[in-house]
């Protein structure tokens, strides 16, 4: 990767596309964003839009349009290129739509940016990591999605609101797939180093059984409530993605529940999923082997099934 060029490349100028865009250049992570959607107006405006903004920021280029030449050169193209989720809509049910847009898109831009990383954003995102590994033929270290890494801020949220502490004071991770399979490992999780299955902090509570059926449902539904109220999600996933691609030119070895491929992970191979993982300017390294009860595992192996019946109808395997 070139440290002097820092250039992105965003697939998609919707709600998502921008809003990665605009956290990229609030954050500082790239020099150069480059804008690629076939609506070449919309890609244009929201080009022209972050430009006029680039007095408040660090220095930065931004351009817009529908020729995928803009993305030439990037070190990191990021797909956000897709059918939108509709209310009461799950995201398994964008994958053959987004697959096929897929099947189109990885060649055309390899061959504009063929040293490229892949951030796969689109959902189903582990199911399009996948798609966007076989069609590219792609090392599985130059290929992540964004995963579990929103989930898991979600996740940190609803258990800090719970126990009235900072968000940033608490720790744990939902794993698996980016969807209604995943998995949420309360076994590991903690705040200020202190296992949530002993914090009982007078005037912070104690999470009850109750407590953590009603987080994990909020972590599931999250989107849907958003998309119902406004129509998208969009600020939170620009942030995260953001933080991704910020571990990713700082070389900064970040562990995050990014989605990539699995090699014999717990016996299991072939599926892209979310877990706790080390990236860096190479990319993502294999998960890391953090603890799980037997019920976190079996979770695990659920959420592994379903995204493979996704790939096997989508004839990916």
């Amino acid at each position: 990767m070139k440290e002097h060029s820092r250039k992105i490349a965003v697939v998609g100028a919707g709600s998502v596309g921008a809003t990665i865009a605009y956290a990229c250049l609030l954050r500082g992570v790239a020099r150069r964003i480059a804008m690629f959607d076939v609506d070449e107006a919309k890609v244009q405006a929201q080009a022209l839009d972050l430009n006029h903004g680039l007095q408040f920021v660090s220095p930065a280029i931004v351009e817009g349009s529908k020729d995928p030449a803009v993305c030439a050169g990037a070190d990191v193209i990021i797909m956000t290129a897709g059918a939108k989720q509709k209310p009461g809509q799950s995201r398994m049910e964008l994958a053959s739509v987004n697959a096929g847009i897929c099947r189109q898109l990885v060649p055309m831009l390899l061959r504009v940016a063929p040293e490229a990383l892949w951030l796969m954003v689109s959902n189903p995102v582990d199911v399009l990591t996948f798609a966007a590994l076989k069609i590219s033929g792609l090392p599985r270290r130059r290929v992540l999605g964004s995963g579990t890494v929103l989930d898991s801020s979600r996740f940190r949220y609803l258990i800090a609101q719970r126990c009235s502490v900072a968000v940033a004071s608490v720790h744990g991770y939902i794993v698996g797939e980016h969807g209604d399979s995943e998995v949420p490992l309360w076994s590991t999780a903690s705040i200020g180093n202190i296992p949530l299955s002993e914090w009982a902090v007078s005037g912070h509570g104690r999470l009850t059984v109750r407590d953590r059926a009603e987080i994990f449902t909020g972590v599931k539904t999250s989107a849907e409530q958003i998309i119902r109220g406004k129509g998208a999600t969009s600020f939170a996933i620009g942030l995260s993605a953001a933080s991704i691609l910020d571990a990713v030119f700082e070389d900064a070895n970040a562990v995050l529940p990014v989605s990539s491929l699995l090699e014999n992970f717990h016996g299991l191979s072939d599926v892209c999923l979310s877990m706790p993982s080390i990236v860096n300017r190479a990319g993502v390294e294999p998960p890391l082997d953090v603890p799980m009860n037997a019920a976190e595992e079996a979770g695990l192996a659920n959420s592994a099934a379903t995204v493979k019946g996704a790939i096997r109808a989508l004839g990916l395997a």
